[in-house]
């Protein structure tokens, strides 16, 4: 076993095929086939399940994938603390975020990735929150931002920021000032489809307080439920970043809710148990500060 036959394993195990891995590493599809043979017969263990579609692994491919990555993390390690700088890593890392987040973090994710990882390869995935745990769990995703992530021991979870959720309303004809809980029985409410993280907190309040709720529309865009509200088709219930990112723009104002406050947690997630590598490790880094310098949470002023 060498680490040459290590790294084109973990390359075709996370590509799912042998020519992906040929062409992201610039070798030979039957040089990478060979190395991974040798690597096979030295465990004495088949570790993909080849087909015409690519290569999959196997149970014992999967359970080795976890140490092969931690064997390399470690080499980068060494290589990196004798030789190199951040800017001389390299790999591929993605990144998911909410809509409403993604909206003000986008850019100075990019260029502080930029600055400091020259040669990194960054993708960004905006998606609501269930989706991006569910993607981080699978893999797909290296580091996510969640809206009150479900707790799980696969995931790391750090809560940054706790912000009020307000309701938002066409501005034309509005009440202004806070917005009592019980009262939200008397709006139209455009949400996403559940399971939501905003929909379930709010739902779940609505069961305790005995109230029913009207949710006349279910749509799971923001921009497009900006839009609804805008144009008064309803009212939706939202962390107040999306205000703050300038997403709700003009033509909308936004009430606090209070007795009681709804609070959501925006939290920084990881898988638990994945290994990580220099260059995620920075990257987790990254987002965490921006997320820290991005989102204060400053609410709208309570009108007299």
């Amino acid at each position: 076993m060498n680490f040459r036959q290590i790294e084109y394993f973990v390359n075709v195990a996370e590509l799912g095929s042998f020519s992906r891995a040929s062409a992201v590493m610039r070798t030979t599809q039957p040089a990478i086939s060979r190395q991974v043979r040798a690597l096979e017969e030295g465990l004495n263990l088949q570790l993909f399940h080849r087909n015409g579609r690519g290569a999959q692994p196997t149970d014992a491919g999967r359970r080795f994938l976890v140490y092969a990555k931690g064997i390399l993390h470690q080499l980068d390690g060494a290589r990196h603390a004798v030789t190199g700088s951040d800017s001389d890593l390299v790999g591929k890392i993605a990144i998911g975020l909410p809509p409403s987040i993604g909206h003000v973090l986008t850019m100075p994710i990019v260029r502080a990735v930029r600055e400091r990882y020259r040669n990194a390869s960054l993708s960004i995935i905006e998606a609501f929150s269930l989706p991006l745990q569910e993607r981080l769990l699978a893999g797909r995703i290296d580091v996510a931002v969640i809206h009150n992530p479900s707790p799980s021991p696969l995931l790391k979870i750090e809560p940054i920021l706790t912000e009020q959720l307000c309701l938002l309303s066409a501005k034309r004809g509005a009440k202004r000032g806070a917005l009592p809980f019980a009262s939200l029985d008397q709006y139209d409410l455009i949400s996403p489809l559940a399971p939501h993280p905003i929909r379930s907190l709010v739902e779940a309040e609505a069961a305790r307080c005995n109230i029913k709720l009207n949710i006349a529309l279910e749509i799971d865009a923001v921009a497009n439920m900006l839009q609804l509200v805008r144009e008064d088709y309803g009212h939706a219930v939202v962390p107040y970043n999306v205000v703050r990112a300038g997403m709700s723009g003009a033509g909308i104002i936004a009430r606090l809710i209070t007795r009681p406050t709804l609070k959501s947690t925006v939290s920084l997630v990881t898988a638990a148990r994945r290994q990580h590598t220099l260059l995620s490790e920075g990257i987790v880094d990254i987002v965490r500060q921006v997320l820290q310098e991005e989102l204060h949470p400053a609410p709208p002023r309570r009108s007299r």
